[in-house]
């Protein structure tokens, strides 16, 4: 019998949008994920240790050892699994053009806050409060923006797994490199 390996992504546990078809809160959304696997004889569930790690952040109290032996915690091979240059090089020019936007992002604020009244520390709070989102959906969003993330790519590829995640730059990579990707949704049909 061949079992479904699936990787799993911290965002299906604490995204809103994903974690609800487990969850209201990402502990219970976790927990009652982990009772939903703990006898599936058809599927295989990984996390990278740093993903387990980055979960724990988000999940108030402890989780049960007894709970979390249905989860392979495995961390990727790194130094075996190759990557092709193609990804490198998208991956190097997408930054490359991030980076830019944010330089364009910051030049348009200095301008706004040197044109500003000096005195107006609530404009100048809005201002930066402004700057500060705007920069980062232009740098973050929709990218491989941590080594959390390429440690799921890695070990998805390694596996020859789905990645289950809610995470667009996730889905973008994992895309370009043949991963199958699978949604809260769709992970809680593959359970169910």
């Amino acid at each position: 019998m061949n079992k479904t390996k699936v990787v799993l992504d911290t965002s299906i546990f604490v995204n809103p949008d994903a974690r609800h078809f487990f969850g209201k809160t990402p502990k219970d959304a976790f927990t009652n994920f982990l009772g939903l696997i703990k006898d599936h004889k058809s599927l295989d569930c990984f996390m990278p240790p740093s993903i387990f790690e980055e979960l724990m952040k988000f999940i108030d109290g402890p989780i049960a050892v007894d709970q979390t032996v249905s989860l392979t915690q495995k961390p990727p091979s790194s130094y075996e699994e190759k990557v092709p240059a193609l990804f490198m090089y998208e991956f190097i020019e997408e930054m490359r053009n991030r980076i830019n936007k944010g330089l364009r992002i910051s030049e348009k604020y200095c301008r706004k806050a040197l044109h500003s009244d000096a005195q107006d520390r609530e404009k100048e709070t809005d201002i930066i409060k402004r700057l500060r989102e705007e920069f980062r959906v232009a740098l973050r969003e929709g990218v491989l923006d941590s080594k959390e993330d390429f440690d799921l790519l890695l070990l998805a590829k390694e596996l020859k797994a789905a990645l289950a995640t809610a995470d667009n730059g996730l889905k973008d990579w994992a895309a370009k490199v043949g991963i199958r990707v699978l949604s809260a949704e769709e992970l809680k049909e593959v359970i169910l």
